[in-house]
C-alpha cells in the first residue's frame, strides 16, 4: 500500500552549518614577509676544486663560468653564498650539498 503524496517523506539536503565569526587583523598590524635564507659553502682541505665546480654546476644548474667563480670564492676568500631563498628550499640545498661531501651552513640573508 503506498501513502498518499502529502505523508511522504522528503530527501533531504545536507544540513545548514551555522555562520561563524572570523576575527580580522588589528588595523595597526604589520606583516613582514620572512627574510630569505641563503646557504654558504665553505673552503675545506679534502674536495679538489673540480669537483666542487662540477657539484655547483650539478645541484644549481650553472653555467660553467658561474661555477668556476663561485668556487674560486670558497678557495680564495673561504666561502661563498651558493643560493638563497625560503627556509625549505635553504634546508634542501644545505642537505644535497653534504650529501655530496661539501661543507655548507645557512643563515638569514642580510
Amino acid at each position: 500500500m503506498s501513502l498518499p503524496m502529502q505523508n511522504r517523506a522528503m530527501p533531504t539536503s545536507s544540513p545548514v552549518t551555522a555562520p561563524t565569526r572570523v576575527d580580522q587583523p588589528e588595523a595597526g598590524t604589520v606583516i613582514t614577509p620572512d627574510r630569505p635564507w641563503v646557504v654558504i659553502v665553505w673552503n675545506d682541505p679534502i674536495n679538489l676544486m673540480s669537483y666542487v665546480t662540477f657539484v655547483f654546476q650539478k645541484l644549481f644548474g650553472y653555467s660553467r663560468e658561474k661555477a668556476t667563480k663561485l668556487m674560486l670564492d670558497v678557495h680564495h676568500k673561504g666561502k661563498a653564498v651558493v643560493s638563497s631563498g625560503p627556509r625549505e628550499r635553504a634546508e634542501l640545498d644545505v642537505f644535497r650539498l653534504h650529501e655530496h661531501g661539501l661543507w655548507a651552513t645557512m643563515e638569514h640573508d642580510q
